[in-house]
């Protein structure tokens, strides 16, 4: 079988992050299985791919201050990028001829690019399969109703579209009554649970023995996703914990991410070397091997993220984004309704109030934390499941599997993992030493 995934990602790392745990997901469930990934994320190369899963980068896009798409390196116009990378996506499936095409979040991709391809499929093509993933929540009932009208995608997710997959609960949100979906397209909705994360490559006590944490010592992760919004909230975090006393600072780990812009990530640098209880670094694949050491987690509310905080039940304070959608607000609102974590909007974000939920939650029994398995989690053998049905193949097993040995690969990724984690941080130990 040949699947075909389009991730556009113009912003953030959470689309391409969660189509390549699907992928994952069906290469280790599904007999014989090539994935070629079409995406203009430039993190893509950094993320671990397994054997069965390729990708084709597409040139990048971004948006600019006013939230508007640009070119995001190549000195070309807009129109001209769109038609660039019309044609590689177009050629591609000619040439690959996918049994499957999966596509992430918009009907005919940004500025229409897919509209070709669809085009083709549907003429040249037709037993290809062609499926539309969405997320939880897109954006507000109201915006998401007017942009889907605007851009006629009710119409063409009827017309080029065999299904329509959730990774989400209607418990959460309903996408068929919230975004006023037709009785035909509602009947294509299949909603297939939040994606439970795969576990870190480093265990728990491992993993805060190379961090210097002591076992009764409290470790707080602070993560804004991406980074390329997220500067108030780790300027927030280090002010707030600048004005505790040294003795009443727990250790903290800040995570800024890789499109948050150098000079502010120089700034926060220089912050945080003021700060002997502070490490940051930019980036890392093994998020949930940081995640899974911590106490608490103070990020901000994507889709991944707050997968990853449900998938290990921890204790969290989620501040998320309300520009330029309110995905994340609304998520975090509806999910902290039913006490899953604590949310608090980003207007009303200080460094003291903050400092001071931080300071609660650590103070929080464990018993506390609590129980994800009030949402279906279970997105990843669902869609398996779903994919097999459509191209009519079994899978290998309908749960994925994970072995009970770690395989040789595995154990270098652990054994390189924790070599750059130990040359990471040995200022942070000799500081702790010095203390």
């Amino acid at each position: 079988m040949k699947l075909m995934v389009y991730s556009h990602d113009a912003f953030g790392l959470g689309n391409i992050r969660r189509m390549l745990a699907i992928c994952q997901s069906l290469i280790c469930t599904l007999p014989d299985v090539s994935i070629l990934v079409v995406s203009g994320s430039p993190a893509v190369h950094s993320l671990r791919l397994p054997a069965g899963i390729d990708y084709i980068k597409l040139p990048c896009l971004g948006r600019d201050q006013s939230g508007q798409l640009k070119a995001r390196f190549l000195d070309i116009q807009m129109e001209k990028m769109v038609k660039l990378r019309s044609s590689l996506i177009l050629a591609a499936v000619a040439s690959f001829k996918p049994d499957l095409l999966l596509v992430d979040k918009k009907p005919t991709g940004l500025k229409g690019e897919l509209q070709e391809t669809l085009n083709h499929l549907r003429t040249c093509s037709p037993q290809t399969k062609r499926v539309l993933l969405l997320r939880d929540i897109l954006d507000s009932p109201e915006a998401t109703i007017d942009q889907w009208r605007h851009q006629g995608y009710y119409d063409q997710a009827e017309l080029l579209y065999d299904h329509l997959w959730v990774v989400g609960s209607p418990e959460i949100f309903d996408v068929r009554s919230e975004y006023d979906f037709s009785g035909r397209l509602a009947q294509k909705v299949s909603f297939c649970g939040y994606i439970r994360r795969e576990p870190g490559l480093t265990p728990r006590s491992e993993m805060r023995q190379v961090l210097g944490v002591q076992p009764d010592q409290p470790l707080v992760l602070v993560t804004p996703g991406g980074g390329g919004d997220g500067y108030h909230l780790v300027d927030a975090y280090l002010s707030g914990l600048a004005a505790l006393p040294s003795d009443h600072r727990p250790k903290s780990l800040i995570i800024s991410g890789p499109e948050m812009p150098y000079s502010q990530q120089r700034q926060l640098i220089e912050r945080a070397d003021a700060l002997p209880e502070v490490h940051i670094q930019e980036f890392t694949d093994d998020m949930m091997s940081y995640m899974d050491a911590a106490d608490l987690v103070v990020s901000m509310g994507g889709y991944n993220t707050v997968g990853e905080i449900l998938t290990l039940r921890k204790s969290a304070i989620v501040i998320p984004r309300i520009k330029p959608v309110k995905e994340q607000w609304i998520r975090a609102q509806r999910m902290a309704a039913l006490g899953l974590f604590k949310a608090i909007h980003p207007d009303g974000l200080t460094p003291p109030g903050l400092m001071a939920a931080v300071l609660e939650k650590l103070q929080q029994p464990d018993n506390m934390i609590p129980l994800s398995s009030r949402l279906d989690m279970n997105a990843l053998p669902k869609i398996a499941n779903l994919v097999s049905a459509v191209l009519k193949q079994p899978p290998q097993s309908a749960v994925l599997k994970q072995p009970t040995q770690p395989t040789l690969l595995t154990r270098q990724l652990q054994i390189a993992n924790l070599s750059y984690l130990r040359r990471s941080f040995s200022k942070f130990l000799s500081l702790e030493t010095a203390q």
